[in-house]
Order: structure tokens, then sequence, then C-alpha cells
């Protein structure tokens, strides 16, 4: 399995569709749906990443308070890994709406939709949502930009997705057996062909966590963390497995993702517990010893550090 699968595997993403869109010109909205809407359609998600699909036409893309714009085009997926507030538009320098105040419940029980705009060119949207742990993702989506453009139109192996996504839209006006899965595997799927192709474009110079696991070395000491998070690693076993020494290991690992090999486990090892506490009712010991801890004592001091409390007042707070 290659070092980002590994990766995604373990994170247990959950993905989905808020709404299916249309506009026409002229128009312009703040689109990211606010603390409050996220908490009532998902909530149990930790962190929230938002895209949008261009299924029809175009227009453009910009971060309130910045001056330069994206412009998108049919196929385009739009990605805003930290949910940050956002706005589109055929022209996105005017006043915008929010999303949510024109958002239409749809009477068969399918996806919410948002018609609106001033009757010129029409656009088409489909917004969803990509949720994950916000500890376990927190080094992977670090790494990706506010906003993130993917032309998957363009890419033979993505074209698909932007076709079957878009029937499994206009499907969900009437939805069949099995509509609503559809949808969420491909919304899982979107989210990952944004990361592939963000990182087959990352620069040689680049200093983060997706530089790393393209980095063969530092990605296959990566790809054995997180593989098998227990075992009692040592930087000698992970730089002889990966092809490097010892200290060329510990260097270049700092160098590209920013702190040091074994510093990077324990932090994995503790949000794996950290999630198996909140999810679970094994005892501690158990969690402790499932992510490499030999006693609990040993993985209460190190889980206090990290969290600011014990394993179990963690545990009850969190739920």
């Amino acid at each position: 399995m290659d070092h980002l699968s590994q990766v995604l595997k373990t994170l247990r993403l959950e993905a989905g569709v808020f709404f299916d869109a249309e506009f026409t010109s002229p128009w312009c909205i703040d689109s990211a749906p606010g603390g409050v809407d996220t908490r009532k359609i998902l909530p149990s998600a930790e962190h929230v990443a938002i895209y949008h699909l261009v299924v029809e036409g175009g227009c453009r893309a910009r971060l309130p308070g910045e001056g330069a714009s994206l412009e998108l085009r049919t196929g385009d997926l739009i990605l805003f890994p930290h949910a940050d507030a956002h706005l589109l538009g055929s022209d996105v320098r005017r006043g915008p709406l929010r999303a949510e105040t024109l958002v239409q419940a749809s009477p068969g029980g399918g996806l919410a939709r948002i018609v609106h705009g001033g009757g010129g060119d029409r656009t088409r949207f489909i917004c969803g949502y990509v949720a994950c742990d916000s500890r376990l993702c927190r080094p992977m989506i670090g790494a990706l930009p506010r906003m993130l453009r993917v032309p998957l139109g363009e890419s033979p192996s993505a074209a698909w997705m932007v076709t079957t996504l878009r029937h499994a839209a206009e499907e969900s006006r009437a939805p069949r057996a099995g509509t609503d899965a559809v949808i969420t595997k491909l919304s899982e799927l979107l989210f990952v062909e944004a990361l592939r192709s963000y990182l087959e474009t990352v620069p040689d110079q680049e200093r983060t966590w997706l530089a790393g696991l393209r980095d063969p070395h530092v990605g296959r000491a990566l790809g054995l963390m997180h593989a098998d998070p227990a075992r009692q690693w040592t930087v000698t076993d992970l730089g002889r497995e990966s092809g490097l020494s010892r200290s060329a290991l510990g260097d270049r690992f700092g160098l590209l993702i920013g702190e040091p090999p074994m510093q990077y486990l324990t932090r994995w090892r503790l949000a794996l517990g950290a999630r198996a506490l909140k999810e679970g009712s094994e005892p501690v010991i158990h969690v402790a010893q499932r992510v490499g801890y030999e006693s609990e004592a040993a993985f209460n001091r190190a889980f206090k550090r990290e969290f600011g409390m014990p394993p179990a007042t963690w545990r009850r707070r969190s739920r």
C-alpha cells in the first residue's frame, strides 16, 4: 500500500454533499456554511473541509479580504481545506448573499437546492464536505493551502467522477435505493483525487508534511509509523527500513515535517488513543497498549502533556 493510502485509511474520512446549486449571472454568494450550520448537519465532526464541483458553466472564487480570485470552469473542483469563508460568483466584487438563506429543501427528500441569480449565463455546482478527526488530519490539512483548485475535468482518470456525481445529484431529486451511498463515496473520491493532484505539484523546495510524504525516504518512514504505530520504533529502525542512516533520516525528517520522527510518532499515537477513548469503552490500559505504550502510567503522562488532562477525564468530557 502506498504512503498516502495508508494515511487515508487511518483517518476514516466522512464525506457527503450539502446541496445542488444553480446560479445565473450576475450573482455572488458567501457559500461557506457557518459553525452553527455545520454542527447541525455534522454534529460529531471535528474538522470539516468544504468543496464545490463545477458541473456546468463557470465563475470566480475569492477569499474575503484578498484581492486575487481564481477562475473556475466546468469540471473544476475548488476545495477549502480549512473551511474558510469564501465568495463564489460571476462577479466576486458584488455584495454577497449568504448561501444558507437561499437553500430550498427538496420535496422528494433528495439534495437541498439553491436556484438564484439575474437570469444570465448559468453555472451549476455540487457543494459538499469532507470531515475527519482534527488531531489525526492536522498534518495533512495543515499542509494544504486555504483555497485549492483542481481541474478534474482535464484529467482522464478523474473526469468520470465529475460525470457520475452530476448524474447522482440529478438522481437525488427522485432518490433511488443507494443514491446517498453513491454520493458519499464519490465525495470521498473527489477529496482523495484533489490530494493526489496537489501532491504531484508540491515544489521540491517546499517544507511540509505532503512534501515529506512524497520524499521516498521520509514518506517510507511515515508509512511505517502509520501502518504499525504500536511497534516499538527507533530512528535506527526507521532509517534502516527507509534506506537512510539514523542521522540522515532524522535530519531529513525534521527538515520536511518540522519535528523529529519520535515526536511525530508520539503525537500520532496519542491522537489515535484519543479517538479510541472517545469512540469506545475499553479500559485505558488496553488503549495504551494498542497505540504503543507498555504501561498505563506512561500513557497517562504522555496524554496529559498533550491534552492537559488524564485520559479518563478527557474521555468523560469528550462525550
